[in-house]
């Protein structure tokens, strides 16, 4: 009897606390809400134009990170106070409106119907010109297709140069500029190398493609009026990463991390529905670093405070993990590093596609700390890969457990249509709150311990067949170099290793990501092949089978 007693007694005081308490979390998720939509409003405006990375946009994003980070009361941990800059090296690229080529008055669309070559002169030339004959002062052409044939079969034949030395001696024989085509079917390799550095020849060279030859060049013995202009220019630009600290005096430090940067007019040939538009990128990534602000404002606050908390916005994830990577080479933190949390794409939380997490299988303790947590308000899928295409993956390379929060792809990835008004920030809030709920479980663990797994394929890359390796973006020599290798997919079976640099799949050479993709666009599953690579600048041959 007594003690029917004391439970009814302490019954209604439970249900006041556990009422007080839901008032409490009500009123906090308010907050949060307000302020994750007043990030995403202001991010994913047309007044910052995409946030590309090294634009005036990207400056204006970096201003508004640092000045949250400073009125949440985070300390500074960049180089120059919140700030980390870097530079974006491009290459070498005809994007200027000096380059020009016109037939007939008509002019031809620069990579679909023509490219100059990168060790092309920067001049122009002019005139009437047939293309089958070769007269002093004139522009020349130059078919490959017999060259082509001739070298069938042998593995030493290089194009680049063969070109170069012809527009050599083509220029000494009188030639003003050289355009070189070819008439047949079989795969030239003729490449725009963005990041050679040999010294350019005396005279333009150009070349010009299959649609482009046949769109304006339809009958080669006609006449042809020709004005042509070549203006190869070096890009650079610089980015910022911006970064804020908790210091709890701890002996470990967590990584809260959020790429800021996205397609701005879609110029890095990375948008799904074309350039020209303006990418404001709500989703992609606006809702990660919206999440990552307001984590920094309540972990000021934290009772969790067995680890610091060092929160990074990075810049150039778009073109490859640049930021990520630039600050894992040039840390402007001496902190020893327990765990990184990546957030990418959290703001379209829908139950069908559910939130993934990535990471769960690169620390042995993430099992036990998501018992813990488990969150009935939200569908949640498990990923055990530490890679993947985000930031997440450049610390997980570094031996870093890590977890990556994405609410998964919709209709409007990479397009201008990816826009504040198709946020789900009632959802956000409560991933928010699951984050929290995560470190707070994570507090009392120590430093987490660090497990490899296997690695996730590329994301949003449609290809018929695949080696199952991870490219380096960041990578400015000739060919495609490996950042990491899938486990037991094709590349590893065959012995290949982070740093080798891919050249060629059978006939089709490449220069860059973009070209290796290209070339895999040439096989379908069964097709055996060769794979040139150089390991140690030493080039090596494997037998390749997809």
């Amino acid at each position: 009897m007594k003690k029917l007693i004391l439970i009814l007694l302490i019954l209604p005081v439970v249900t006041a606390i556990n009422a007080q308490s839901k008032r409490a979390k009500a009123k906090a998720d308010k907050i949060i809400t307000a302020n994750l939509q007043s990030h995403i409003d202001y991010l994913a405006s047309d007044k910052l134009e995409g946030r590309r990375a090294g634009s005036a946009g990207e400056n204006l994003a970096m201003q508004y990170i640092s000045n949250m980070f400073e009125k949440y009361k985070l300390a500074p941990k960049g180089d120059n106070g919140f700030i980390q800059a870097f530079e974006i090296s491009e290459g070498n690229s005809f994007n200027s409106p000096d380059n020009y080529f016109s037939v007939n008055g008509e002019k031809l669309e620069a990579k679909t119907d023509y490219y100059p070559l990168s060790f092309s002169a920067n001049a122009g030339a002019k005139g009437s010109i047939s293309p089958m004959l070769r007269e002093k002062e004139q522009i020349w052409f130059w078919n490959v297709s017999d060259v082509l044939e001739d070298n069938k079969g042998n593995p030493h034949f290089d194009i680049s140069s063969l070109l170069r030395e012809e527009a050599e001696t083509d220029a000494k024989k009188g030639a003003t500029a050289l355009i070189v085509y070819n008439s047949s079917t079989q795969a030239d390799n003729i490449l725009f190398n963005k990041f050679d550095t040999t010294a350019a020849v005396t005279i333009p060279v150009i070349y010009i493609t299959q649609q482009g030859l046949q769109k304006h060049f339809a009958d080669l013995t006609g006449i042809y009026d020709i004005d042509l202009n070549v203006h190869l220019q070096a890009d650079n630009r610089k980015a910022h990463n911006v970064i804020g600290y908790i210091n709890f005096n701890a002996p470990t430090t967590v990584v809260i991390g959020a790429h800021y940067d996205h397609l701005g007019y879609g110029e890095d040939g990375n948008s799904l529905d074309g350039a020209g538009q303006i990418h404001n990128g709500a989703d992609d990534n606006a809702s990660g670093t919206a999440a990552m602000l307001e984590l920094a404002r309540i972990l000021y606050n934290t009772k969790a405070r067995n680890n610091n908390y060092l929160f990074m916005a990075f810049s150039g994830e778009e073109l490859g993990l640049l930021g990520s990577k630039y600050w894992l080479q040039h840390p402007t933190a001496n902190v020893n590093l327990n765990y990184m949390i990546n957030l990418d794409m959290v703001g379209r939380y829908a139950a069908d596609r559910k939130l993934t997490i990535g990471g769960y299988g690169t620390s042995p303790a993430w099992g036990e700390i998501f018992q813990k947590t488990t969150d009935p308000n939200l569908e949640i899928k498990f990923d055990s890969s530490g890679s993947g295409p985000s930031d997440h993956a450049a610390f997980y390379r570094d031996s870093v457990p890590v977890l990556f929060f994405f609410t998964n792809s919709h209709p409007d990835y990479h397009k201008a249509t990816d826009d504040a008004d198709k946020i789900n920030y009632k959802d956000e809030t409560e991933i928010v709150d699951y984050i929290v709920n995560i470190i707070n479980a994570a507090n009392d663990k120590g430093k987490l311990s660090f497990l490899k797994t296997k690695d996730a394929e590329m994301r949003s890359v449609s290809l018929p067949v695949t080696l199952g390796v991870m490219p380096d973006y960041g990578y400015t020599g000739t060919g495609m170099r490996i950042d990491g290798v899938s486990k037991g997919k094709t590349a590893e079976k065959i012995g290949l290793k982070p740093g080798d640099v891919l050249l060629q799949l059978g006939d089709f050479k490449f220069v860059d990501v973009q070209t290796y993709m290209q070339a895999l666009q040439h096989f379908k599953k069964g097709d055996k092949t060769t794979l040139v690579i150089s390991r140690d600048d030493k080039e090596m041959n494997f037998e390749v089978q997809f």
